[in-house]
């Protein structure tokens, strides 16, 4: 990740010392990591970060990349090599930790803003005069210290010239993992009432704590573009892949006459419930319900689910699918476009008593022609910890 400097923080920069327990675990290690967090941060830098678990600043989140303008939080653009290592560490005991799961998916979501940056400095610098000139012009790694060839600095950019100029998608920021926002709601605690908040441009973090238990993992958005990428280790990186996979062998297990059953009428050109969208789920479910698909549909629906859900720590993750395999026949999958994924359009939905996961497919932004994805996971009743009413 870009950092606005090399220097570490002196001791006598640094606002109230936490303490810090090494070999805590779960939540104790959340809160662990979040105070080695705020003790590299200056006073100013924690008053940016400790902010009051309200409403207001639960819900600000946003998938375009307008900066501060729509976010809460210290921007990683200001903080030093160490303090995003700290940070990072934060999303590491926070987030699901094996393969294919929650830390990895958000360094491989920051490396992909990393490509949207390159490609528009690169556009930018060949653009013409009256261009707009806030393109971003950084390109890092989404995390200096990874080793991982999951998370390696993205070297090609897939086939597709960008427009030229501006930043697509909103203003007030740009692309690039060094505008990303953490924020800690309330004070880290096992015993009080918290959220993690961290996101950026097509990621949007929400992990809610009470009395040092998780009691909500959404809302949580995650988008990609380009969808898939080169790393200067030769590997292909595509951090959406496998949620889309999930939903296509869904959707092509349905019959002719389930996939009629289950076609909406609406189309979709984004995500329905998306930032600003709380609490505003449809009255009526659609769809075809899945106590009329077989045993093995029914296997994969909850396996399509599953991707979104095991971004949350791992027993967290396992807790919210025991309860979404409980409430499975009153749930119900739709679709509208096509059910390839792959135009403008396709769109998916899980739609339950609790759960709720959305998957749109739009046309590029920056790389214009290829789709990219925007997705959203939900829950009627958990979204930020069930801390707020949106009726």
């Amino acid at each position: 990740m870009a950092n606005a400097s090399t220097e570490g923080v002196k001791k006598s920069d640094v606002g109230v010392q936490r303490p810090v327990n090494k070999k805590a675990k779960g939540v104790a290690g959340v809160v662990s990591a979040a105070n080695a967090f705020l003790n590299t941060l200056t006073s100013d830098e924690q008053s940016a970060t400790l902010l009051d678990f309200t409403q207001a600043n639960a819900t600000a989140w946003s998938n375009l990349p307008c900066g501060s303008s729509c976010r809460v939080g210290v921007e990683f653009s200001s903080l030093t090599t160490d303090q995003i290592a700290a940070a990072e560490a934060v999303l590491k005991e926070a987030l699901g930790t094996g393969k294919d799961t929650g830390y990895q998916h958000v360094l491989q979501t920051l490396a992909a803003d990393d490509v949207l940056a390159s490609a528009q400095a690169t556009s930018s610098a060949g653009a013409p005069t009256d261009a707009p000139s806030d393109a971003p012009t950084d390109s890092a790694s989404a995390d200096p210290s990874a080793s991982s060839t999951d998370t390696a600095v993205p070297t090609d950019a897939p086939t597709g010239a960008p427009p030229s100029g501006g930043t697509g998608g909103g203003g007030g920021g740009g692309y690039g993992s060094s505008q990303y926002f953490m924020a800690f709601l309330g004070t880290p605690s096992a015993t009080g009432t918290w959220q993690l908040h961290f996101g950026g441009h097509h990621l949007a973090v929400n992990i809610t704590y009470k009395d040092g238990k998780v009691v909500g993992a959404s809302p949580y958005f995650t988008g990609v573009e380009p969808s898939s990428w080169t790393a200067s280790d030769g590997t292909t990186v595509a951090p959406l892949n496998r949620f889309r996979d999930g939903m296509l062998k869904l959707t092509a297990s349905l019959s002719t006459a389930e996939l009629a059953k289950a076609k909406l009428s609406e189309s979709f050109s984004d995500v329905l419930l998306g930032p600003n969208k709380d609490g505003d789920f449809p009255e009526t479910k659609e769809g075809i319900k899945v106590s009329e698909l077989s045993a093995k549909q029914k296997k994969l629906v909850l396996a399509a689910m599953r991707p979104w859900v095991a971004d949350a720590d791992d027993a967290t993750a396992e807790k919210l699918m025991k309860t979404y395999a409980k409430e499975l026949d009153q749930t119900y999958v739709s679709y509208s476009g096509g059910t390839g994924l792959d135009t403008q359009g396709d769109y998916v939905r899980i739609d339950g008593p609790s759960v709720w996961i959305e998957f749109v497919c739009q046309d590029g932004v920056v790389f214009r022609d290829q789709v990219h994805y925007h997705t959203v996971y939900r829950d009627h009743t958990r979204d930020y910890g069930s801390e707020f009413s949106f009726s």
